[in-house]
């Protein structure tokens, strides 16, 4: 069969590989260092496919928007989830040669075709019974909680992943060690994985035929809410034929609300990675006797004694919006006049008092990415006017900005509210001329954003 080079997939490869439709021909390969890294080549897809939905939805007025916060706290979760593999091999890829080298019963061919699509059958079947054991068993929910931590349902949500779940997932392929060579494996595995990032989308509503087979963005959106009627349901990966063997399908019907049935209301990575662990300790720790604390191990996370193995779904929290909802227009309005106080003001504890105030307009959920856009680009429209310059080039946080060439502000990371200023006030050395620039930035800034409300919607 064709060989490819290592580590070299072409542009149509590419695209077909994140939908499975990749032919045994092109990707069987003799050995596992000839296996390409499909998905770190797929890096470049999936930003160019996240920036179509972008587009694409904001062309639709009813289509999905993506919040900068969640887009880097997903982001910053894939990374992660990948760091292990830096000093190690993969535990899946690692578990499964040692089952080959020392147990395998029957050596089928790596070059054939039916090797190919039981290996595609397989790992796919394999993928189903972790993902259901991950909703069901307490202790793997704790890594697999990181998925469903998002209240948004798009692609960027597919690259939320736990760096704690290929710990446990690698078990669920073994059975396929015993026939099924490593390097066919190695190729499944990741086109299993690459499939479902495109079905984190709200764009694709209905596939007609294919909805009897496959598992689409339909499919999966229930997967993701927390309606009652999507809990515990199509844990598929590719084939939706499982779930609808094991009596475990539910179709979309009612408008899916994504997340957790309890949100952790947080963007902040280690929090969404590892919260789960300590709150599973106390549970197990304050359950009474052995069998109630197994329980909390090895029973659903929605399990309480008295209860079925799974939870009541009687005791699901009813759906709702959980963001904050708030007036941009009138949090602009107040942003604004917390900067032009700022700016008038002499006295220090007037000036931290419109601070905090500004932080707590920045801090609410629902448009934090927004109003933080908005200081960004007030610093860099400054910086560009020449009024203020970084002491130390691409400096993140805490950040030094130079007023003029004798007076000097030292800025704190944003969470903390104790500026220390060396100044009476902040702008107090700024020219007429520099104020004159900085209100026109603000007001073309501030009319931007109110002309978008109006024709957005004011959410």
């Amino acid at each position: 069969m064709a060989q490819v080079e290592v580590n070299n997939v072409t542009v149509s490869q590419g695209v077909r590989m994140l939908f499975s439709l990749m032919t045994p021909n092109e990707s069987s390969f003799a050995t596992v260092q000839e296996v390409p890294k499909y998905v770190n080549q797929a890096t470049p897809y999936f930003f160019g496919l996240i920036l179509l939905e972008i587009v694409l939805g904001w062309l639709k007025t009813d289509g999905p928007r993506i919040k900068l916060n969640d887009f880097i706290t997903s982001l910053s979760a894939g990374m992660m989830s990948r760091l292990p593999q830096l000093v190690m091999r993969s535990l899946e890829l690692s578990a499964y040669i040692y089952v080959w080298n020392n147990f395998r019963l029957l050596e089928l061919p790596w070059d054939s075709a039916w090797t190919w699509w039981l290996a595609f059958l397989g790992v796919d079947m394999g993928y189903y019974w972790f993902h259901r054991f991950a909703h069901e068993l307490n202790i793997l929910w704790a890594a697999h909680q990181v998925h469903h931590s998002s209240e948004y349902y798009n692609l960027s949500t597919a690259l939320r992943q736990s760096v704690t779940q290929q710990f446990s997932s690698w078990a669920f392929y073994l059975p396929l060690a015993l026939m099924v060579p490593p390097s066919v494996f190695v190729v499944h595995i990741q086109f299993n994985l690459l499939y479902q990032f495109w079905i984190h989308t709200e764009l694709v509503k209905d596939l007609g035929p294919l909805e009897w087979i496959l598992n689409t963005p339909s499919h999966h959106r229930v997967h993701h809410g927390r309606n009652p009627y999507c809990i515990d349901k199509n844990y598929a990966g590719i084939l939706i034929i499982w779930d609808r063997m094991f009596g475990t399908f539910a179709p979309e019907s009612d408008k899916v609300v994504y997340g957790l049935t309890h949100p952790i209301s947080t963007f902040e990575i280690w929090t969404v990675e590892f919260l789960y662990y300590p709150y599973l300790w106390q549970r197990f720790w304050k359950a009474e006797g052995i069998s109630n604390k197994l329980s909390v191990i090895f029973k659903g996370p929605g399990w309480t004694p008295g209860k079925p193995r799974l939870g009541d779904i009687a005791d699901i929290p009813q759906v709702g919006n959980h963001f904050f909802v708030f007036s941009v227009s009138s949090t602009l309005s107040r942003l604004y006049g917390y900067y032009i106080n700022i700016l008038y003001t002499k006295q220090h504890s007037t000036i931290i008092k419109y601070v905090n105030k500004m932080l707590l307009c920045l801090s609410f959920r629902a448009n934090a990415a927004e109003m933080e856009m908005l200081r960004c680009v007030l610093i860099m429209a400054l910086q560009q006017f020449g009024y203020i310059k970084p002491l130390v080039p691409l400096l993140a946080f805490p950040i030094e900005v130079s007023l003029t060439d004798t007076y000097i502000i030292t800025i704190v990371s944003i969470t903390d509210v104790q500026l220390p200023f060396k100044h009476k006030t902040l702008f107090e050395s700024f020219s007429k001329d520099a104020e004159k620039h900085y209100h026109q930035v603000l007001h073309k800034l501030v009319e931007f954003m109110q002309l978008k409300c109006c024709t957005k919607g004011d959410k």
